[in-house]
């Protein structure tokens, strides 16, 4: 596998690690169909810890087996699959060396009571990561719970850990806590600030939401309207998040969220790429659908990201 110039200067924005971390993230970034290119689309399938199987896979009964999503990714030509344990588990062994594996090392669920403060068991170790082959770890983060600071040192001595033994870090930045409105959760100044909290954590591949134009904090809501920053449309939100990860120095994938129509996953990439984003991690928008459906959609978006649509 011979790197491309695109790759290889995506790699240079990470001088200080290590050949093994540089090496997972290459084997990322040139694998399936955008490999190459500098752009990603990751499958993510955590759902079933966060919101049960029957909320995730029941819209196609074929995703409640492990063994779909390593099939689906790979004929899709994704670049990797996210997973917790389990899952991976289930087939890592048949699909070795066959598709770059993320391994989800912490996880919630809604059976947690709602009074409670968010936050994310540790459910998954750097070792599994390196037993099983995974190319990198996937953590989740709440910037502005109650506990927040809590995950950030998880994650601070994990992704220690997992440097040191050649294995990437990405982080699933979140805002979500008990003074964030609903709104604010997507807030472009929220959005913005929680690349900047995931790339100064050290994470090689950074995972956030698309944002929307309205501003959350007082005192950030000045600084937009002074300077002037242009939020105005998707395209120009996802170029301020990317300046938010050191100038576009990291790796910055947006998630697609609860299953939308395909017109709205379209517009979502095209949005990304034109403000410079690295990808999409989509995971209820693909497995959700029957099949053949999702590979036709999941080869649009790689269309996409190429510019040929």
């Amino acid at each position: 596998m011979k790197a491309t110039v695109a790759v290889k200067k995506i790699l240079s924005n990470y001088g200080t690690d290590n050949p093994g971390v540089k090496g997972n993230l290459c084997r990322i970034l040139m694998q399936g169909k955008l490999g190459g290119t500098g752009k990603m689309i990751i499958l993510p399938v955590d759902q079933g810890f966060e919101h049960g199987p029957a909320r995730s896979f029941a819209p196609n009964p074929a995703a409640y087996d492990p063994l779909y999503h390593f099939q689906l990714a790979l004929d899709a030509g994704l670049n990797a699959y996210a997973a917790p344990l389990g899952m991976l588990e289930a087939g890592a062994d048949q699909y070795a060396g066959q598709i770059p594996m993320i391994l989800k090392a912490n996880s919630s669920n809604s059976l947690v009571p709602a009074s409670a403060p968010y936050d994310q068991a540790i459910t998954a170790s750097v070792d599994d990561a390196l037993r099983i082959g995974a190319s990198a770890i996937g953590f989740t983060i709440y910037p502005g719970s109650s506990v927040g600071l809590d995950m950030f040192e998880e994650i601070s001595a994990m992704r220690e850990e997992a440097a040191a033994k050649g294995i990437a870090t990405v982080i699933w930045s979140y805002p979500r806590g008990e003074d964030l409105s609903k709104a604010g959760e997507t807030a472009i100044d929220i959005g913005a600030y929680a690349a900047q909290i995931a790339a100064l954590l050290g994470a090689h591949i950074i995972k956030i939401k698309l944002s929307s134009d309205h501003l959350e904090l007082g005192e950030a809501k000045k600084v937009y309207e002074a300077e002037k920053i242009d939020v105005a449309t998707q395209a120009a939100r996802v170029a301020h998040c990317m300046q938010s990860a050191f100038n576009g120095r990291r790796i910055v994938v947006f998630s697609g969220g609860s299953k939308k129509g395909q017109d709205s996953v379209f517009d979502d990439a095209r949005a990304i790429r034109d403000g410079g984003g690295n990808g999409s991690i989509i995971g209820r928008n693909t497995f959700q659908r029957e099949r053949s459906e999702a590979l036709a959609m999941l080869s649009q978006l790689v269309d996409i990201y190429r510019g040929k649509a």
